[in-house]
Parts: structure tokens; C-alpha cells; sequence
């Protein structure tokens, strides 16, 4: 068991949680008067452009892990979650799913890295599996329903996050890096990707920049900055400074501020089949978190 943190580190945990949570909101809020694949496009222009002049570029670093990991999390992960959400998966139910990511990356380490899953990683994986097939099985098809090719989007999402993380443990076999100018100057690789499928696949990008006001650019400040830079700082931060098994359980939270903001700021109400799989979701990735504890002290 790891060194508890100290209560500066607590509140910035705690910070962390709240932006992550609310990001999903502040999701829907953006993909109201903004197309998917722009709205991606932005939050990476602004999470990359501003800054190359004043963050030095990552040496130890190459330049095709940067673009790897930009694509893999610009195009693919923001790309598919943003889609997911426009096509009718609502901002709770996504800050649940997505969280899925920690048992396909447990999966895909285990095959391409040769990574032994504990058993009770196992038992995780099976209970949050049942969560996520009651979760699927419970789509509908009016507007306030979950649809579902945005559920499936959205695990398509986790997927791609999952491969990131792989790309992240690539990228520490180069040596320690600075957090915030990895995802700076990886953040520049999806622009143009995205920009160019947002010209072919949703077409009215001129009518939607020329339309971009107050509330939109908040939207894309709050991705960019605080979603982005701050939390994946502060985040990457505490990993640095103690056991993952410490730090990595507080990510639990997230979903549950995700779904306390929608419900609260959109008025989104689950399901009791979405409840009951958001259950063994949840339940699935306590059991992964802490088995391996409750199996020391037993």
C-alpha cells in the first residue's frame, strides 16, 4: 500500500475529478451548435497552436510516438467519443463507459505485451462486462434515449483510449518526460486529420465558424485548458510522485461526478437497466483497483 497524499495533493485529485467529470457536459453543451469532428478540431488547435512558440518539443521523444499517440487520441478516442455523443449517447452514461478503457487496456496489454492479468482482473473484467452489456441492451431511439450506434462510438472511444495508454508506456522506455509538452506538441498531429474529415463528412464548416460566439469559444477553453492541459497535468503529476495504486482508484469518481453533472445540468435521467449496468461497471473496476489488497490481507 503507497504513502497516502498529502491534502495539496488531495485537492488536486479532487480538482482533477470535478474537471473530468464535468467534461462531459460541457461536451453537450458544445456539439449543440458545433459539429463533432470541428468541435474535436478546436479543442485541439487550441490545446496545441498557442503554445509551440513557448513549450519546447519533448527530445527524448520521436516524432512518430508524438504523432502516434495525437492520432490515436485526437482522431480516434475525441473523435469517436464526440461522434458518439452527437449521435445520441448522453454525457452520463458516456462518463461511465468510457471508463471501460482500463479493462481493454488490461486486455491489449496482455496480448501484444505479454502482461499477465491477475485473476481478479479477471473477475473485474466479467462484472463490468455484464455492466456494459446492460448498459447497451438498454438504447432507445427517441432524442432523450441512448441510441445504439452512440454507445457503440463511445467504446469504440475507450478502445482507442486504451491504445494511447499503450502508446504512454512506450514513450516512458525513452526516458522521463514532461507531461504538459507531450500533449502539447502531440495535440498538433489530429488537426489537420480532423479538419479534413470535418470539411468531407459534416460540410458546413464556414457557416459554423462564422456563427462561433462566447458560449462556443468556453466550450472549446474549458477542453483545451482545463480538461486538457490542467488535468492531464495535475493528473500525470501524482502518478509521478506516488503509486499508481494510489493515485489511479480516485479516477473511479469520475463517472460519478459525471452523472451527479447531467443529471443535474441537462436533466438527464438513466434508466434502471443503465443504473443496474453503471452498477457492475463500476463495481467491476473497484474489484480491478483494489483485488489485489483485499487478497494481501485476506
Amino acid at each position: 500500500m503507497g504513502p497516502a497524499l498529502s491534502r495539496p495533493d488531495w485537492a488536486k485529485a479532487l480538482v482533477v475529478v470535478v474537471i473530468w467529470g464535468l467534461n462531459f457536459v460541457v461536451m453537450k453543451w458544445g456539439l449543440a451548435t458545433l459539429s463533432p469532428l470541428l468541435l474535436c478540431a478546436l479543442r485541439f488547435i487550441a490545446a496545441s497552436l498557442p503554445l509551440l512558440l513557448f513549450v519546447p518539443r519533448p527530445r527524448n521523444l520521436p516524432w512518430s510516438l508524438l504523432a502516434a499517440y495525437g492520432l490515436a487520441q485526437g482522431v480516434g478516442q475525441f473523435g469517436l467519443l464526440f461522434t458518439g455523443m452527437r449521435l445520441g449517447m448522453p454525457a452520463g452514461m458516456a462518463s461511465v463507459v468510457l471508463q471501460t478503457q482500463a479493462f481493454i487496456t488490461l486486455l491489449l496489454a496482455a496480448a501484444l505485451l505479454g502482461e499477465r492479468p491477475q485473476r481478479w482482473q479477471w473477475w473485474g473484467l466479467a462484472v463490468a462486462t455484464l455492466g456494459l452489456l446492460a448498459i447497451g441492451s438498454a438504447h432507445g431511439d427517441s432524442a432523450r434515449d441512448m441510441t445504439l450506434a452512440g454507445f457503440l462510438m463511445t467504446v469504440g472511444a475507450a478502445a482507442l483510449w486504451a491504445t494511447s495508454n499503450l502508446l504512454t508506456r512506450h514513450a516512458a522506455r525513452h526516458g522521463p518526460y514532461e507531461p504538459v509538452p507531450f500533449i502539447v506538441w502531440s495535440s498538433l498531429f489530429p488537426v489537420v486529420p480532423l479538419l479534413l474529415l470535418s470539411a468531407w463528412l459534416e460540410g458546413d464548416m464556414a457557416a459554423q465558424l462564422a456563427a462561433f460566439g462566447w458560449r462556443e469559444l468556453a466550450v472549446v477553453g474549458y477542453l483545451a485548458g482545463l480538461s486538457t492541459l490542467v488535468g492531464y497535468g495535475l493528473w500525470t503529476r501524482l502518478l509521478q510522485r506516488y503509486p499508481a495504486s494510489t493515485v489511479a482508484p480516485l479516477s473511479l469518481l469520475v463517472p460519478v461526478v459525471g452523472l451527479l453533472s447531467a443529471l443535474l445540468l441537462l436533466g438527464e435521467r438513466p434508466s434502471a437497466l443503465q443504473w443496474l449496468g453503471t452498477a457492475g461497471v463500476l463495481l467491476g473496476m473497484v474489484v480491478n483497483q483494489f483485488g489485489g489488497r483485499w487478497r494481501r490481507r485476506a
